[in-house]
């Protein structure tokens, strides 16, 4: 019988030492909207995140849950050895969008998963990276500015700096620049990007009203591509219908339940939507 209880009390003890190592995360929201003019309907979703480390090494897996069979959305596994990071992508997601998208998205179906081994060294106040698609990535900071420098199939730059109380950064990638500024103006926080977006936030942390003005979309034609994707097109897109400016207003207020429930207007569709959401 005392063998019977200690081999009892070391498969207890293994077995928490197993699920000491796993960690859940998730999310779950429920939200009305009234559509405007057209007919109402409400959504769900739920969506469970698990991370298992063991030393140096990490899965992370995503899942949805809300619907009727559970759906994985990631699944990827990291390791490190010394100066080399392992990372592979397991889930292959689906990347293509039905005929009747007008948003301009992809047509072929592309392959998702991936390998990619990473070396980074350091020299000096300098970080040298290399990938396995043969990109060189070089990083570090200099005089409070945050510089990453990638050279490969795409050549890409950031720079990113507070100064003065203003957080800036700067990407120009295949000769494209695109820059984000975010700054504080007597409690409310601001957004300003390249693409003409503006978000502006007010109250404090559990109590807010944020405001956000959405940029138009210009309308572009459809373009072919190849299942390889290596046409000039890469796998094809669909037409990109126009879109008109329009304005959001969200507030939004944490609950002693542990639940936020927003209400948010949008000038789009002149629709209202409620949502009641939970994270953990």
């Amino acid at each position: 019988m005392k063998k019977l209880i200690a081999l009892f009390a070391a498969s207890t003890v293994a077995s928490t030492a197993a699920v000491a190592g796993v960690a859940l995360s998730g999310s779950a929201s429920v939200s009305y909207d009234d559509n405007g003019s057209s007919a109402s309907s409400t959504t769900y979703d739920a969506d469970l995140v698990v991370t298992a480390t063991n030393g140096g090494t990490t899965l992370t897996a995503g899942y949805d849950i809300d619907g009727a069979n559970i759906a994985t959305t990631s699944a990827v596994l990291a390791t490190t050895i010394g100066p080399v990071t392992i990372s592979a992508d397991m889930f292959d997601e689906v990347s293509s969008v039905a005929a009747t998208n007008t948003a301009g998205g992809q047509i072929e179906e592309s392959t998702d998963t991936s390998v990619t081994v990473s070396l980074d060294v350091p020299i000096g106040d300098m970080t040298v990276g290399l990938d396995n698609s043969g990109n060189v990535i070089l990083s570090g900071t200099f005089s409070g500015v945050t510089v990453s420098h990638t050279v490969g199939d795409t050549t890409a730059t950031t720079a990113s700096a507070a100064i003065a109380g203003i957080d800036m950064s700067v990407t120009n990638k295949a000769g494209a620049t695109t820059w984000s500024l975010d700054t504080t103006v007597s409690g409310v926080d601001l957004t300003l990007t390249s693409a003409q977006k503006i978000t502006a936030a007010f109250g404090l942390a559990g109590n807010t009203m944020t405001v956000t003005r959405v940029p138009s979309v210009a309308s572009a034609a459809s373009s072919v591509g190849n299942t390889s994707g290596t046409h000039a097109n890469g796998y094809g897109t669909y037409v990109t219908n126009s879109v008109a400016d329009y304005s959001t207003v969200a507030i939004s207020r944490d609950l002693t339940s542990g639940a936020t429930l927003s209400a948010t207007y949008s000038t789009k569709d002149d629709s209202l939507t409620l949502k009641a959401a939970v994270t953990f």
